[in-house]
């Protein structure tokens, strides 16, 4: 068996020594390790669950990337594109894509007997994905909207409900000004939805397609533009390379010139903020790492001037300098190794009774969520448990040397 960690495995485990390990200073090393890897693993997973749910939540409302007019997507002017099928066809084969869905724009005022409120109609047909709505409905249903004919239903949000006092079921009106010429229609609001996503829920509505064209007086083959799925995130570039090349500045009968966006493009504001908590994360982590590392460092130091007669006795029976280091290295690494196993229990037991339970509570209108997202990623947690045990006894080597400089005979001043 390896000497050092023979007498390293000894002192750990010898309990009958009447001059072991300070259990106090023992205790202290370990609980930094655990409480700084808990810590980190918590974190990690809360960053991780917050930049997904915002991510979704943003795709989930409008897609990956979305192919419009220039003027739509740069001019903030609601201008129509005529997709053809030789368009369709070069959009579906976009590298990645696992949906393709169309959308028109009209904006309206909504209003009841006691109040009214400017909204911006969505209209969607049978090809929209809608799990992301359905996962967020409150109250009613989703009707079938279509392309071929208005079926009169809308889907509004709680704060629009909120405002307007209605509920699903109600019956109100909406008006529509397109030049000098101004339109009602009565409609039904089908269900209520809520994302806790303010920028879309104080002015979203989703209305069938066929509506918000005619509305818009535009030809039934007009519409605001197209949205991209894809089936991988981290696609997204290959995807928006390939729509730059084949699709943007080319025109339809028109004269319409098409663009592209990508989702981050389209809301730079909200995929800055979550940039921003990848550094919150770095941050977080060198900071833990350096509580544990002080902690592991400052407990053997004292362990190491609790040990020094038998660091003399070592020397005296001729072992060097390099084996009595590796000694207390491997003790070390039993300490870090004792304390990452407590740490992963305690951090991955407080991510999981999140997940499970929503315990912690947020603002959402602050946050965009009711409770802190959690997200356990398993790889990422095995990261961290192995670069918080080579950081811990990199920065022990140091300290480490300090047995160099203890003799026999200095040691015998410590009987």
């Amino acid at each position: 068996m390896n000497f050092p960690l023979y007498i390293a495995r000894r002192i750990y485990t010898d309990s009958g020594d009447k001059k072991k390990v300070s259990k106090p200073a023992l205790y202290i090393a370990t609980a930094g390790v655990a409480i700084g890897l808990a810590v980190m693993i918590v974190s990690v997973c809360v960053i991780f669950g917050f930049k997904h749910t915002i991510r979704n939540k943003v795709v989930g409302l409008g897609s990956h990337l979305t192919v419009a007019s220039y003027n739509a997507l740069h001019g903030g002017e609601q201008t129509p594109i005529d997709v053809t099928d030789s368009m369709l066809t070069v959009i579906r084969k976009t590298p990645g894509q696992k949906h393709i869905e169309r959308y028109a724009i009209t904006q309206g005022i909504l209003k009841t007997d006691s109040d009214f409120i400017g909204v911006v109609y969505k209209g969607i047909a049978a090809d929209y994905d809608t799990t992301f709505i359905h996962s967020s409905l409150k109250s009613g249903f989703i009707p079938k909207f279509s392309d071929k004919a208005s079926g009169n239903k809308i889907l509004v949000s709680q704060i629009i409900a909120d405002k307007l006092k209605i509920k699903a079921g109600d019956k109100v009106y909406s008006y529509f000004i397109n030049g000098s010429d101004i339109r009602a229609r009565r409609f039904t609001v089908a269900g209520i939805y809520q994302t806790n996503m303010s920028k879309f829920d104080e002015t979203l509505c989703f209305c069938d397609l066929y509506t918000a064209v005619k509305l818009n007086g535009w030809e039934e083959s007009q519409i605001s533009g197209i949205e991209i799925s894809v089936a991988d995130y981290k696609t997204i570039d290959q995807a928006s390379n390939y729509l730059v090349k084949n699709v943007n500045r080319a025109e339809d009968k028109y004269g319409v010139m098409y663009s592209s966006e990508t989702i981050q493009e389209m809301y730079p504001q909200v995929f800055s903020w979550l940039d921003l908590l990848d550094l919150n994360v770095w941050i977080i982590l060198a900071l833990m790492t350096c509580v544990a590392g002080i902690t592991i460092i400052s407990g053997l130091l004292i362990i190491i001037l609790e040990r020094t007669n038998m660091i003399g006795i070592l020397k005296a029976l001729g072992c060097r300098n390099k084996s009595v280091r590796h000694v207390f290295l491997w003790f070390a690494a039993f300490i870090i190794g004792r304390g990452i196993l407590i740490g992963d229990a305690i951090g991955i037991g407080i991510v999981l009774l999140q997940q499970f339970t929503g315990i912690v509570k947020l603002d959402a209108s602050v946050y965009y969520v009711d409770y802190v997202p959690v997200e356990l990623n398993l790889p990422i947690i095995l990261l961290i448990n192995v670069s918080t045990l080579l950081i811990c006894l990199l920065v022990f080597i140091g300290p480490s040397f300090l047995v160099s400089h203890i003799t026999p005979a200095k040691s015998m001043k410590y009987e």
